[in-house]
């Protein structure tokens, strides 16, 4: 008898370790266990999500003919770890060998593949996870010996390789991307969609119990509990996404409106990212619906760009870089992470926008997470671990594979520009731009020195000034740097005499 370990972001009928195994002799094990609920404090939404999802994928796979052994959370129980699960299952019915795919993040696959053969005594055979796009070996092909390693680039070299959105040789549109044409602020038209709400079962609730119970001190809570937890339910919002939301994706996707925490955004990354959904399927519903006339070519571009380029580029840089890659710093920064980062009490309405959003929803937008909270992590020195730690607790579609490298690479430039060629730093004028947030702060997005001016403001050329010599000479901040020395001495002096302050005091702000 062999038997295979399915984790909890690998909910896919069609995994590799699966085509391995025969229904009538061997056995599937799926485990709930303290140890990955608690190696950072995961978003109660998150525990929900994956422990309902685990439930209803292994009664898939029983109704399916395969043998599954569920182990569900329990408090009191000695098996903490996924391997005590494993141990003890080894223990008791002496497979040949145990078979898995490839996990998702660096920390478990190292001490799969480190301990876990001579721990149970028996082979433990790792496949790839041929779910994604790319795999790991054609990544490392595509990046050996360039010398830049830019998702552009990647993404192009996978639009000719999939054949999506292609003409021949040529993108679709004569441009690789049309990211000029996604920046529209929201003036409140279109209506924005309701989202479908989804029903739970009596297990469900079960679960949602659990978590109240057990991790009572983790941050969020479940009363606004709406994610997909099925596979039917996956593909009801995939459909859902398509019809009422992608036509405007393209055109509002980096806008933020008080109040409205999903704007046109998919919201699909938890269900891609836990396995209820594979990234083709999903390319090919916005391409199919750009081919019948109801989705504009920006917003359909823009969204693949998402999937096709983001997310398999930041899977195999992951992989390739890891584990050095975590240990970044290149800005050298020290700071700890102000306490409204877990409270949400902070006078900046954007940030207090943002966290009400990822508390309520273990969700925000990616502008919100790059541009707000990110964006003011970068600004004020954060320590790049306690920042990567934070995201990788809070939102219900993070994994580290996927959520290390954006925040340590895209949001706090700790990488050296490894993954982007600049920062993405930008004062308060971003944000007033691209929301109406603004209007509603205490905060003065229009001064920059006085006691009650922005705190993005200052903190930005406060950050422009304290990295000159790295960035004076980068061709796409020389512009910034030609303003600064434009400003009066005295102009600067009290730029970096209100940041100094506000540094000092993080977290009364």
């Amino acid at each position: 008898m062999k038997y295979a370990l399915i984790l909890g972001d690998q909910l896919s009928t069609g995994l590799s370790c699966l085509r391995e195994l025969d229904k009538s002799t061997d056995l599937i094990v799926m485990a709930e266990v303290s140890a990955e609920a608690r190696y950072v404090k995961h978003h109660k939404q998150k525990i929900a999500l994956l422990f309902c999802a685990m439930r209803h994928f292994a009664k898939t796979l029983q109704n399916d003919g395969w043998q599954v052994h569920y182990h569900h959370f329990d408090a009191e129980s000695a098996q903490h770890s996924l391997l005590d699960v494993v141990a003890a299952l080894t223990h008791q019915h002496k497979p040949s060998n145990l078979i898995m795919t490839e996990c998702g993040e660096y920390r478990l696959h190292h001490d799969i593949i480190s301990n876990w053969q001579h721990r149970l005594g028996i082979p433990v055979t790792v496949l790839d996870d041929d779910r994604f796009l790319c795999s790991k070996q054609r990544f490392a092909d595509w990046a050996r010996d360039r010398k830049q390693l830019r998702m552009e680039f990647f993404y192009r070299d996978m639009r000719r390789s999939t054949n999506i959105l292609m003409d021949g040789k040529q993108p679709v549109g004569g441009a690789w991307n049309f990211d000029s044409s996604n920046r529209r602020p929201y003036r409140g038209e279109p209506p924005l969609p309701a989202l479908p709400a989804y029903s739970y079962t009596d297990d469900d609730k079960a679960v949602f119990d659990l978590v109240d119970k057990h991790f009572p001190d983790h941050p969020g809570d479940l009363s606004r509990f709406n994610w997909p937890v099925t596979r039917d339910q996956a593909l009801t919002a995939l459909a859902d996404f398509v019809e009422q939301r992608l036509p405007w994706f393209g055109d509002f996707q980096d806008a933020m409106t008080q109040g409205e925490p999903f704007m046109f955004h998919s919201l699909l990354s938890t269900s891609l990212n836990c396995g209820l959904l594979n990234p083709r399927e999903v390319c090919d519903a916005a391409l199919a619906a750009h081919r019948a006339g109801k989705v504009p070519l920006n917003a359909t571009e823009g969204f693949i760009r998402q999937i096709l380029g983001w997310r398999e580029y930041v899977r195999g840089l992951y992989w390739l870089m890891m584990p050095t890659y975590a240990a970044n710093n290149a800005l050298n920064n020290s700071r700890s992470l102000p306490s409204y980062y877990w409270s949400g009490e902070t006078d900046m309405n954007c940030m207090r926008e943002a966290f009400n959003n990822t508390f309520d929803h273990a969700y925000a937008h990616h502008i919100q997470r790059l541009m707000v909270t990110g964006n003011f992590a970068l600004l004020a020195g954060i320590t790049p671990g306690e920042i990567c730690d934070w995201y990788l607790a809070v939102y219900a579609d993070a994994y580290d594979w996927v959520e290390l490298p954006n925040t340590l690479g895209m949001v706090m430039h700790a990488d050296d520009g490894l993954l982007g060629s600049k920062p993405y730093a930008a004062s308060g004028n971003y944000i007033n731009k691209m929301s109406d947030y603004c209007k509603h702060c205490r905060y003065s997005v229009k001064t920059s020195t006085e006691h009650d001016s922005c705190p993005f403001n200052s903190l930005y050329w406060h950050f422009m000034s304290r990295h000159r010599d790295r960035f004076s000479s980068n061709p796409r901040m020389t512009m910034i740097y030609r303003s600064y020395d434009k400003m009066a001495d005295s102009k600067k002096q009290a730029l970096t005499q209100h940041a100094t302050k506000l540094l000092e005091n993080l977290d009364n702000l």
